[in-house]
């Protein structure tokens, strides 16, 4: 059975990300004056509706919104995972 986990650990939620080769976005219809909309982070190849944010940029505004990342390391078989949600913190 494969296992997830939630965090807030920047470091960590940075580290899985590249790790897959991910990239910190925001879906560009969501973005208002500039600032970041709803979080993605995005494995390639690059998505037309998202664009790529700075990791300072993407951990304002995760704080901001109160999420949580929740995460899967390994699938059940044991390959590298991608699977990630962002969540509410008091979910």
């Amino acid at each position: 059975m494969s296992e997830s986990a939630t965090t807030t650990d920047h470091n960590k939620i940075r580290k899985w990300a590249e790790e897959r080769d991910g990239r910190p976005s925001t879906v560009t219809s969501t973005e208002e004056n500039g600032h970041a909309g709803i979080l993605r982070i995005d494995f390639g190849p690059k998505e037309k509706s998202l664009d790529e944010i700075g990791w300072d940029e993407f951990f304002r505004k995760f704080d901001e919104s109160e999420l949580a990342f929740l995460y899967q390391d390994r699938t059940k078989d044991g390959k590298i995972s991608r699977f990630h949600k962002f969540v509410r913190r008091d979910a």
